[in-house]
């Protein structure tokens, strides 16, 4: 049993009496706990408060309500069973140790004795119980979204392609050497095709077409990407191999589309303009659009009775923040010449995100994933709740991970080098470095990781040095994206190597149990995704999710290309209404929760209202604080009205700097994972472990608004502004509320780079997606 002198070092404890502390160290007992071990069991009622002396443990969802899920970590110094002792109910959670832990655990009955005569102990055990509370309602709501959003739980992302009527996709991925089709039966899967042609050109070309019915294998020597897309299409309707009758029978066509440039952030259904900015985009993927357009062009001429749509690479990545994909190089280069990184994979990164959110049964929206696509072209990207906010490719797909072929980083001296001393052209470096490096050069064998693996087993000291260079290249983007996300709770592995290397996968995360990362070696040699699409490779004892899921592209072109098709009627509804919909600059802002405002205000506080808000029952308050961060304050921030449950700051990104801190863009409420600061008040200062976001861009609706304009809570659309400078903004979140009033909020950084006025007002250009799930 501790001292009084060691007692009075545990935060809860050091202002309690002497007289408390001596009834503490008289009936209190320590325990042990072991690893996995439980010290609060969901269901039972607590019989003690617990206050952790050494060691760690995680307050866990029960399995009973599905994948259990880590609410908070305790360490040393954290208290436990305080609900259960303030309400007289049972736990609402299991609080399981993940490490040899020690507690000391104060009976109910001196427990009641100390908070009945110690108003400050009482108001810290209710702060506790309120904030506690409302991260288990969360998880609560967040399960309940899921499975009330009239999705199919086992496929709550549209991934199976089920339709309401029968519909048949073609999905077109045209290079320069190589092409790529798929025909998707939503009625039925059997009906699915595959098509691959190789060395497009030469005398080896080759077709190879796959159904239910079995695979039929051609020359294709001598004939151009036109005529081979021709072929496909008489082997779709061949009476063998075949799985239609007529080319008419395909209701839309896919296109995978390498970059989008700025402007698509989503897919989108292809006319003379969309191809005019494939066009434009051209320069920034020479070796890729060019056969793209090609493709679409061959395509809408073969099929022009049909919808197409083109699919990005590049969107996904679109909501990266500016300090994440800009060069340090001159201004002139990205305004004028649009050199920044884009990344790609995008599709891949996208799919293998939604299927791991899928299987965890956690919504995308909810998840920080790490999704790493390694095969002959490799990037990894950092997921913040459904967005990507990284990624390791930049201006072209040279950029990041070592890869097959390409060097991935090097320094930019060394193109110079090769310029000054070895007197290569800038075409003879760019094929170097994107045909003669990487696995193949470092191996000095192949650049195919199959090879290299079985040179580095037969202990070729070159290919065991490349493998280990290709895994250190991935394990430190995995670090570094940990950092950038401020925690993890999947990783991800997809691709060809991703998929079918358990040796690069082991090296990969090697080392990495510090930061919760530990797989099961048995489990990692023997992945089979076949059979739904994901196996988990995490060890009993990982904290985070260890996931191989297989890569997909073509299906998720196909997803985007029926969800595109299924919005078009509505977003042209809306471009033909051209409804106005008012636009308020949200300026720095803080929501107090009660007890915050009498620990900044005062005790029995009340807050002052100034003026109502545009949003009914909403009112700024005379009341102002001070933010102070790490590297600055920022004062005379203004209260909101009334308080809320939990406490909240919303910033903008030039204030994020002032302040020192990396805030997410988030959703109003959704706090889990997010920085804290200091708020600072004229009686008091209040230290905040989370709560500071930046608002993701939304829009305020009415119930009888959102029907007007054929929307949903939660649906995500753009917004058009027009003006001197017309822009759009898309991934703006609808809310829909009977108190609402209709308006769209940005901050302060979107509203000047806007141009926006005291008066502005956009329109509704289209929808993106139901539901914000994901």
């Amino acid at each position: 049993m501790p001292s009084l002198e060691e007692l009075q070092k545990i935060p809860i404890l050091r202002e309690a009496s002497p007289e408390i502390l001596g009834i503490i160290q008289k009936h209190a007992e320590e325990a042990i706990y072991a690893p996995d071990e439980a010290m609060i069991t969901f269901g039972q009622p607590s019989t003690f408060l617990g206050v952790i002396i050494e060691g760690q443990a995680e307050m866990r969802t029960p399995a009973s309500w599905g994948e259990p899920r880590c609410l908070e970590v305790l360490n040393a110094g954290d208290f436990f069973g305080e609900i259960s002792l303030l309400t007289n109910e049972p736990n609402t959670f299991n609080l399981i140790a993940t490490r040899p832990t020690r507690a000391l655990l104060i009976p109910a009955v001196v427990f009641e004795m100390w908070v009945t005569g110690d108003p400050k102990a009482m108001r810290i055990f209710s702060q506790s119980l309120a904030r506690r509370t409302a991260v288990i309602e969360r998880d609560r709501l967040e399960r309940e979204e899921l499975a009330q959003s009239g999705q199919d739980p086992d496929d709550p992302y549209g991934l199976k392609l089920i339709s309401a009527r029968p519909t048949k996709i073609l999905v077109l991925n045209v290079r320069h050497s190589s092409l790529k089709y798929h025909l998707f039966d939503t009625a039925n899967e059997l009906n699915n095709v595959e098509g691959l042609v190789e060395n497009i050109g030469q005398d080896s070309a080759t077709l190879y077409h796959t159904t239910g019915k079995g695979q039929k294998t051609l020359s294709v020597k001598g004939l151009d990407h036109r005529h081979i897309i021709e072929k496909a299409l008489e082997l779709l309707m061949d009476p063998e191999v075949g799985v239609i009758k007529d080319k008419r029978e395909i209701s839309a066509v896919g296109h995978r589309v390498v970059h989008g440039g700025e402007r698509y952030s989503n897919a989108v259904i292809i006319d003379q303009q969309v191809l005019e900015e494939i066009r434009k985009a051209s320069y920034l993927a020479p070796i890729h659009n060019v056969w793209n357009i090609l493709g679409i062009e061959v395509a809408m001429e073969l099929l022009p009775e049909v919808p197409h749509v083109a699919a990005f690479d590049t969107a996904f990545h679109q909501t990266m923040p500016e300090y994440a994909f800009r060069y340090a190089i001159p201004e002139e280069l990205y305004t004028e010449d649009k050199i920044r990184r884009y990344g790609f994979h995008g599709l891949s990164h996208q799919y293998a995100g939604l299927q791991a959110a899928a299987y965890l049964k956690r919504p995308f929206s909810r998840l920080k994933m790490i999704t790493c696509h390694l095969g002959t072209g490799s990037s990894i990207c950092a997921i913040d709740h459904g967005r990507s906010i990284d990624t390791s490719m930049g201006l072209t797909p040279l950029e990041g991970l070592i890869m097959c072929t390409r060097s991935g980083d090097i320094d930019p001296a060394v193109v110079t080098y090769l310029m000054k001393h070895k007197g290569m052209s800038p075409d003879e470096i760019e094929t170097m470095l994107n045909m003669e490096s990487g696995l193949k050069a470092l191996s000095g064998t192949s650049g195919d990781m199959r090879d290299v693996a079985a040179a580095a087993n037969s202990g070729d000291r070159r290919a065991m040095m490349a493998a280990q260079a290709f895994a250190y290249r991935v394990r430190k983007y995995i670090g570094a994206y940990f950092a950038a996300l401020g925690g993890l709770d999947a990783l991800v592995f997809t691709g060809g190597i991703g998929e079918n290397s358990a040796g690069i996968r082991a090296l990969a995360c090697q080392g990495l149990w510090h930061l919760g990362i530990l797989i099961d070696e048995v489990r990692n040699r023997q992945v089979d995704v076949s059979r739904n699409g994901v196996y988990d490779i995490s060890d009993p004892h990982s904290k985070v999710k260890v996931l191989v899921v297989h890569s997909n592209p073509a299906r998720m072109i196909a997803r985007e290309t029926l969800r595109v098709l299924g919005y078009r009627d509505i977003s042209e509804m809306m471009r033909r209404q051209k409804r106005p919909i008012p636009i308020a600059v949200s300026a720095h802002h803080v929501h107090l929760s009660p007890e915050h405002v009498e620990a900044l205000f005062g005790e029995g506080y009340k807050l002052t209202p100034a003026f109502e808000l545009s949003q009914p029952g909403q009112y700024a308050c005379e009341e102002t604080v001070t933010l102070v961060g790490p590297r600055r304050e920022i004062p005379r921030v203004r209260v909101l009205g009334p308080p809320r449950g939990e406490t909240q700051v919303e910033i903008s990104r030039t204030e994020e700097f002032q302040l020192g801190i990396n805030a997410p863009v988030r959703m109003s409420g959704d706090l889990e994972g997010t920085p804290g600061l200091i708020i600072r008040g004229p009686k008091g200062e209040v230290k905040l472990d989370k709560g500071v976001i930046i608002a993701h861009r939304h829009i305020h609706m009415s119930p009888e608004d959102a029907l007007l304009f054929g929307l949903k809570d939660k649906d995500v659309v753009m917004v058009r502004v027009e003006g001197d400078r017309e822009l759009i903004f898309g991934d703006v979140i609808v809310r829909v509320h009977p108190n609402f009033r209709l308006e769209m909020h940005v901050d302060t950084d979107e509203g000047n780079a806007a141009q926006l006025g005291p008066n502005a007002i956009g329109y509704l250009e289209g929808i993106q997606r139901r539901g914000a799930n994901e």
